[in-house]
């Protein structure tokens, strides 16, 4: 019985976290010596999505590789913090870049000439990283969105993306509190900022600086949840954590100027954008005042039991959960220039363009298959999915089609252009959505 009790002490460690980075259930014992599995209530401090995927990638969450990452409290404090500084004349041969123990920033200003700044344990923060390498530090692997229903399986050729892209410090004794940073440390504990690298040490103050394609951040106007926020601005933010306007490149060695009124402390609905693909901020608060995925299929149900109808053909629609790449008479399209919504057929289609003409206000129009956006996390209402983005037609509530038809996204290394958040496709014309007409007693 003592070994059996010494392997269950072992296997509390041992569970103490999921390889997703997320902590396991602690395994506690009942009174009459058996044990027994009780969820601990774990402290949440927000949530990361990726834009561009409507509740999973295309071929499943595995791992730290997923749509979306949860940050948790952890077991024991992860955070580092600034301690000291010094100048080198070679920093890949000084002792904190080869103490693989030692957290610390390698500023490089000439060959002969860099700046260390070691970090030391923070007892009061803990630490998440997110970057494209799939290495052990990375806590929230990221790839480059591919625009579309992501079907085919299209890869990047040369990803935009940092392997160490940035870090988000939590404060464990405030769980509200999370600020982002640019960088994240490698394997080593090491972060390298070399000399065409962007970088700054002005009027005595702490040397700073930003990476190759820049981590831009953007707080919404107002509150995420209700639909009434709007677009904020897209800033930089640095490795130390200051807020900057953006460079004219994304890769340019000029930094903007500092921003002294914003801040890098996330806020409900905050973007991340990665130069590549771009993250949604959830808080635990905001969260909780979100549809969850159980209402959003809730709905579909409802919509499907009225059981709308085809004008054309009268057959019975169905609204589906995902889109099939095969044709099924029950599918509903829609005519994204009147919003009607009817099944598939061939009336009315134009030889030349596609388009078809649409049997109830004979408007020539695309016509594109209906599907449900089902990331809750996109949601700034629960009202009923009236509206669908153009040209995708991904189905979610009025005002948070109206919201991400607002919000623009960064494109490249300077343009910007607003996106379905279910599937990352560059909205089509003005207004870039349309309101949902169906038939029967579903209209």
């Amino acid at each position: 019985m003592v070994f059996w009790k010494g392997i269950d002490k072992f296997l509390k460690y041992v569970l103490a976290y999921r390889s997703d980075g997320t902590e396991a259930p602690i395994i506690e014992d009942s009174h009459d010596g058996t044990t027994s599995e009780k969820p601990k209530q774990q402290i949440t401090y927000g949530e990361l999505v990726i834009l561009g995927y409507n509740g999973s990638l295309p071929q499943g969450d595995r791992g730290r590789k997923r749509s979306k990452f949860v940050l948790h409290k952890r077991a024991m404090a992860s955070g580092v913090k600034r301690s000291r500084h010094y100048v080198v004349q070679t920093p890949h041969s000084s002792q904190a870049v080869l103490d693989s123990s030692q957290h610390s920033i390698s500023y490089t200003l000439s060959r002969n000439h860099a700046v260390i700044v070691e970090y030391t344990n923070d007892e009061e923060t803990d630490m998440f990283q997110i970057g494209r390498s799939s290495e052990t530090p990375i806590d929230f692997v990221v790839m480059d969105t591919i625009p579309g229903d992501k079907v085919s399986d299209v890869k990047v050729s040369q990803s935009t993306i940092s392997r160490f892209a940035c870090r988000i410090l939590c404060e464990r004794n405030n769980p509200k509190v999370a600020r982002l940073y640019a960088a994240g440390f490698d394997t080593s504990r090491n972060i390298f900022l070399g000399e065409k690298a962007c970088k700054w040490q002005e009027n005595g103050q702490e040397i700073d600086g930003q990476t190759t394609n820049g981590v831009l951040l953007m707080h919404p106007k107002g509150v995420f949840c209700g639909g009434a926020a709007s677009c904020g601005v897209w800033l930089e933010v640095s490795v130390g954590g200051a807020i900057f306007t953006r460079r004219p490149s994304r890769s340019a060695q000029q930094r903007g100027q500092q921003v002294d009124d914003e801040t890098n402390v996330l806020e409900d609905g905050s973007m991340i954008d990665l130069c590549g693909a771009t993250l949604l901020w959830r808080s635990a608060e905001g969260l909780e005042k979100t549809p969850s995925k159980h209402d959003l299929e809730k709905v579909i149900d409802e919509l499907n039991a009225g059981r709308p109808q085809c004008p054309v053909g009268l057959n019975t629609l169905v609204i589906p959960r995902r889109v099939s790449p095969n044709e099924n008479q029950q599918q509903p399209y829609v005519y994204m220039n009147c919003g009607h919504v009817q099944g598939l057929h061939d009336w009315g289609q134009d030889r030349d363009s596609g388009d078809r003409k649409c049997p109830i206000c004979l408007e020539l129009s695309p016509v594109v298959k209906l599907c449900m956006g089902l990331e809750p996390a996109f949601y700034v209402d629960s009202g009923l999915p009236t509206f669908a983005f153009n040209p995708c037609g991904h189905m979610a509530s009025e005002k948070t089609v109206k919201y991400w038809a607002a919000v623009v996204i960064p494109h490249g290394t300077n343009d910007f252009h607003s996106i379905c958040p279910f599937c990352a496709t560059p909205l089509k014309d003005s207004p870039g959505y349309v309101r949902l007409i169906f038939q029967d007693n579903v209209d």
